[in-house]
């Protein structure tokens, strides 16, 4: 397709779309580092994000938003969350009418709790806001192996034309129109991420981990179905599939922060060791808003909200999902 595309954002998984869609439509990224950008154009690498890895040789990298902005046909907005509102309004002045803006941020805006699509509404009205999310672990596929994302948007019409953008032979790439539930589920998993993988942390076990897959994705679902989302989206990749991709590998961020909580460390300090964003740990607190807003009983959720943001622990936190009652497997909690 005759598109020029830009991509905002060089993290791991910004860089690798763009990898991905330089094969098949001229790509732009722009990098807020400018040693990033120069890395990509002279050694066709990420050696930050995405070390020892190599990228498409036809992605073009740059340092000034304006020059990324400004001929894109398709802006892909791949920084995190509570960078995405003022990063569009740095872009926005540039960036050509009613073009689409396809968010790959999974997570909310802390002060709004808006999703990010429309976080792209407000900021850019006009523009057909979209969503990419998946269980898309970046540094497999960059380096080949085969996966699938959804690409999620309320026009069809604009979907099928997008489509082929961000496919390659070995990374399939679904629709949906359900923009809400494939957002959301993005955004919940990462929550639930970070109590599987304290239960890694803490030896728990195999079983305990497929519990709490389980009973995560009951709770994603159903404040997902409480917020507008279709109950489907949270059984596919965008729900199911990019659940169990985040609670299980650890390649996963959020997974990692569970796994060190889960060992004894605190918050702080493991986020002092990491150069990249675990949008969970940010998200819990505003999940447990939403729960509370529309009554939805989320309690690992709650848990994992506990020991990021009131001092709590893995074990504590597994202690209090024991001595809660169980009950119907369809019932809340």
């Amino acid at each position: 397709m005759n598109l020029r595309a830009a991509v905002l954002g060089a993290g791991s998984w910004g860089t690798t779309v763009a990898s991905i869609m330089s094969a098949n439509t001229p790509t732009v990224i722009w990098a807020r580092d400018p040693a990033t950008a120069n890395n990509i154009n002279e050694r066709g690498a990420n050696d930050r994000y995405l070390p020892g890895l190599k990228l498409n040789a036809k992605l073009r990298a740059t340092g000034d938003l304006e020059d990324a902005v400004k001929s894109a046909d398709l802006l892909v907005m791949g920084v995190p969350s509570k960078a995405m509102r003022e990063t569009l309004a740095a872009a926005r002045e540039h960036c050509r009418a009613w073009i689409p803006v396809i968010s790959l941020a999974k997570g909310f805006e802390p002060k709004t709790r808006f999703r990010m699509t429309q976080v792209i509404e407000e900021e850019m009205p006009g523009h057909p806001p979209g969503v990419l999310t998946g269980p898309n672990l970046a540094r497999e596929i960059v380096q080949g192996f085969a996966a699938a994302s959804v690409l999620a948007m309320e026009d069809e019409v604009i979907l099928r034309k997008l489509k082929p953008l961000f496919q390659s032979s070995l990374f399939r790439v679904y629709t949906n129109t359900d923009m809400v539930g494939a957002e959301l589920g993005g955004a919940l998993k990462n929550v639930i991420a970070i109590a599987a993988g304290m239960g890694d942390g803490a030896g728990a076990g195999e079983n305990t981990r497929s519990a709490v897959i389980t009973r995560g994705l009951a709770e994603i679902s159903r404040l997902g179905v409480a917020m507008g989302g279709d109950p489907a989206t949270f059984a596919g990749l965008a729900g199911l599939g990019d659940l169990m991709a985040t609670c299980t590998s650890s390649l996963s961020r959020n997974h990692h922060v569970g796994e060190e909580l889960g060992k004894g460390r605190t918050v702080d300090e493991i986020i002092a060791d990491m150069n990249q964003v675990a949008e969970g740990i940010n998200s819990s607190k505003i999940v447990m808003e939403l729960a509370d807003e529309y009554s939805v009983e989320m309690p690992i959720a709650h848990e994992v909200y506990k020991v990021c943001h009131e001092g709590s622990t893995a074990t504590r936190a597994f202690r209090g999902l024991l001595r809660s009652e169980s009950g119907s497997e369809a019932d809340p909690g």
